[in-house]
C-alpha cells in the first residue's frame, strides 16, 4: 500500500466513520519507517486542520455530491498544494494515481481536471464571505456553532487571534519523582536536544523536536513522561501536599494522578477512578512505569457513593469534555455539535454534584476541562455554586503567574488560550468547601 493510500484511508476513517485521529493514526503508522510515518501524520493532520476551507475550494470547482473516495483524494491533493509545499505537478499526478489505486480509475480524469484547475487558479481561489461568522468558520476551519459562541463571548478580533494561533504540536515532557527537572535539564543539554522551559510551569520541557518515546530509556524507566504544560498547571492548581488524601475522579490514562504523585513526592494517598475497565488497566500500567503509589478503581464519577463523603482533602474533576481547546485534535471540531455539547455539559453537572460531598470541610474541589466553551466551563461553575452554597470560590493567585491574576473570573476561574499562553485551551476552577 502506498503512503498516500495509507493517509487517505486514515483520513476517511476519521472524517467518514468518526474515528479518533490519534487512534486511527496509531494503527496506520504501525510498522512504518519514521520518515514515512511523519509524512502520513502530517498529511492527515494538515488536511483536518484546514478541512472546511479545503472543502470551500473544492466546491467551487466541482458540481454535485462527490463519492467519498474521490472527495478524500481531492481533499488530500488540495492540502498538499496549498499547505504542504508539494509541487503542483506531483500533487496532481499522485492524486490521479491514488484514484486508480483505490479502484476509481474511471474518475481519474475528473480528479486530474479538478486538481489542475485549482492549481492554475491558486492565486485566484474563491473569495471568503465577508460576514464574520462564515468567514472565520471557513478561513480557520472551525464549525459555525463554535465560532458563533466565541464571537458572542470574545468579539471578532480576539476570536480571530485565537483561531489563527499556531497549532504547536511540539512534545512536552516532565520529570517524574524521584527524577528531577534539574537532572533532566542536564541530560537534554548533554544530548544537545533543544528545548524551552515552560512559562506557566517551570518543570515543563518543550522539545524543539520530538523523540521516539517508546524507545527512550528515560521514558521506559519511568524517569520522564509526556504531559502538556497546561495539564501540569491543573495539577499545580490542585495544591496537594504530602499526607493529603486525593481523589482523581476521571483519571485515565493517569497522567494527572502521576503528576500529583510527583509533586507530593509520592507522599499523598491518591485514589484514581475510571469508568472503563480497559482504560483503568492502562492507568495501572502507567502507574507501574512511573512508580506511582496510587489506588485504581473502576467507578462512575457521575454516581454518588455516600461512603466517600468527607473523605478527601483534594478532589480533582478533570471532566470529560468537548476537547475544543486542544489544537492538536482538529477532529474534535467536526465530531461535535450543539446537541452533543449540551449532553456533555449535563454529564459534567452530574459529576460535579456527585463528587461535591467527597471533599472535607476546608478542602478543595478542582474542576478542569481541555476546552474553550462557556457551557462547559464558566456557566457550569456558576450554576454549581448556586446549587451548592457549601462551596465558595477558591483563590488561584498562589498557583498561577501574577501576570494572569487579572484574567481570573469570579474569583476562582481561569481560561487558558493558545494565542495568549502558548498552551492548549484548558479551563481551571478552584472551589473550597466551607469549614
Amino acid at each position: 500500500m502506498t503512503l498516500r493510500r495509507t493517509a487517505l484511508e486514515t483520513l476517511m476513517e476519521i472524517t467518514d466513520k468518526g474515528a479518533y485521529a490519534n487512534l486511527a493514526l496509531k494503527r496506520a503508522l504501525s510498522g512504518l519507517e519514521e520518515r514515512d510515518a511523519k509524512w502520513v501524520s502530517a498529511a492527515v493532520y494538515t488536511t483536518l486542520d484546514h478541512l472546511l476551507y479545503i472543502d470551500h475550494v473544492i466546491a467551487a470547482y466541482t458540481k454535485g455530491k462527490l463519492k467519498p473516495d474521490i472527495r478524500g483524494i481531492l481533499r488530500m491533493g488540495v492540502c498538499q498544494v496549498l499547505y504542504m509545499d508539494v509541487p503542483d505537478s506531483a500533487a496532481c499526478n499522485e492524486s490521479v494515481k491514488l484514484a486508480k489505486e483505490v479502484g476509481k480509475g474511471a474518475l481519474s480524469g475528473f480528479v486530474n481536471g479538478v486538481m489542475r484547475n485549482i492549481c492554475r487558479n491558486r492565486d485566484n481561489l474563491p473569495p471568503l464571505p465577508t460576514e464574520p461568522l462564515k468567514r472565520l468558520s471557513l478561513q480557520y476551519s472551525y464549525p459555525e456553532y463554535m465560532v458563533r459562541e466565541y464571537l458572542s463571548m470574545y468579539g471578532e478580533g480576539f476570536t480571530e487571534a485565537m483561531l489563527s494561533a499556531a497549532e504547536g504540536r511540539e512534545m512536552t515532557v516532565r520529570a517524574q519523582y524521584p527524577y528531577t527537572s534539574d537532572v533532566l535539564e542536564k541530560e537534554l543539554d548533554k544530548r544537545e536536544i533543544e528545548y524551552t522551559r515552560g512559562q506557566l510551569c517551570a518543570d515543563a520541557f518543550r522539545l524543539a523536536r520530538g523523540m521516539d518515546i517508546s524507545r527512550e530509556l528515560l521514558f521506559t524507566e519511568g524517569k520522564i513522561t509526556v504531559q502538556s504544560e497546561s495539564a501540569m498547571m491543573v495539577c499545580s492548581a490542585l495544591d496537594a501536599e504530602p499526607g493529603m488524601k486525593v481523589l482523581d475522579t476521571c483519571a485515565a490514562p493517569g497522567g494527572k494522578s502521576a503528576c500529583i504523585a510527583s509533586m507530593t513526592q509520592n507522599k499523598a494517598c491518591i485514589d484514581a477512578w475510571e469508568l472503563h475497565p480497559h482504560r483503568a488497566e492502562l492507568m495501572r500500567r502507567t502507574f507501574e512505569r512511573l512508580g506511582v503509589e496510587g489506588n485504581v478503581y473502576v467507578k462512575d464519577a457521575s454516581v454518588h457513593y455516600p461512603e466517600y463523603d468527607g473523605e478527601y482533602d483534594r478532589v480533582l474533576i478533570d471532566a470529560p469534555c468537548s476537547g475544543l481547546g486542544v489544537p492538536g485534535k482538529p477532529d474534535a471540531r467536526y465530531a461535535k455539535n450543539d446537541e452533543i455539547i449540551e449532553n456533555i455539559a449535563n454529564i459534567q453537572s452530574d459529576i460535579l454534584d456527585a463528587c461535591a460531598p467527597y471533599v472535607k470541610p476546608g478542602g478543595t474541589l478542582l474542576y478542569a476541562t481541555c476546552t474553550i466553551s462557556e457551557r462547559e466551563n464558566q456557566r457550569q461553575i456558576n450554576a454549581f455554586l448556586e446549587r451548592h452554597p457549601e462551596y465558595e470560590p477558591g483563590s488561584l493567585e498562589s498557583v498561577i503567574p501574577k501576570a494572569m491574576w487579572r484574567r481570573i473570573e469570579g474569583g476562582c476561574m481561569l481560561q487558558l488560550f493558545p494565542h495568549l499562553d502558548g498552551t492548549e485551551g484548558f479551563f481551571i476552577a478552584k472551589l473550597v468547601r466551607r469549614a
